[in-house]
């Protein structure tokens, strides 16, 4: 716990700090790139699936409960059995699930994207943006937490449990399953591209700190 509040602001710091800041550049000019090509309206009309919303709806419930369930069971478990491997990585997730959760919602503070309408699908609403401070809350918007979340939490396991592939790609099939399904119903589909980007960035951040820590 001690190495969870020690480490939690220099790295939420080098996120943004040399290569890692490229990529947040990165993740707003796909964004505008995406936006402006209309990519994002015309995902949005093409998902309109009720088959894929079925299989993709439960993401929105998932990404929000297990990223809140993992890393305290594995603190649990880790201490239970003393295992400083499985500690490790529970702390490490945690770490994660709070630093994407205030660089997300941070951003979704000062950006203030609409989320997309379900109902009408003759208004392009993909421009609507409302810049300022909190003029459209973090709960919707720029970038997806959710996904941001799930990216995060993989990458951070992968950096700490680099052997098992098994693991990781199963992890990785789980972030993309949350991504895209919260883009289906509550996100834009640039907000799953550049969640995922920052999430990534964040969760190798976290995941460099710990690994060693793990052996």
């Amino acid at each position: 716990m001690k190495n969870f509040f020690k480490t939690l602001p220099t790295n939420i710091i080098d996120n943004f700090k040399g290569h890692n800041l490229y990529f947040h550049f990165l993740a707003i000019t796909l964004t505008i790139v995406i936006l402006k090509s209309g990519i994002d309206w015309y995902y949005f009309l093409a998902v309109r699936d009720p088959l894929l919303n079925s299989i993709f709806s439960p993401a929105i419930a998932i990404g929000f409960v297990l990223p809140i369930f993992i890393p305290i069971i594995l603190i649990i478990v880790g201490k239970i059995k003393k295992s400083n491997k499985v500690s490790v990585i529970g702390w490490s997730l945690a770490q994660a699930v709070v630093i994407g959760s205030i660089i997300s919602s941070t951003y979704k503070a000062f950006t203030g994207r609409v989320q997309p309408d379900l109902l009408d699908l003759i208004n392009d609403s993909s421009n609507s943006f409302q810049f300022g401070f909190w003029e459209h809350g973090i709960i919707s918007g720029w970038p997806s937490s959710h996904t941001t979340i799930a990216f995060a939490m993989v990458f951070a396991l992968i950096s700490v449990y680099p052997k098992h592939k098994t693991l990781a790609t199963i992890s990785i099939i789980y972030a993309f399953y949350i991504g895209i399904g919260v883009s289906f119903e509550v996100h834009w589909f640039s907000e799953f591209v550049s969640g995922l980007i920052i999430g990534t960035v964040i969760g190798l951040t976290v995941g460099r700190s710990y690994s060693k820590k793990s052996q």
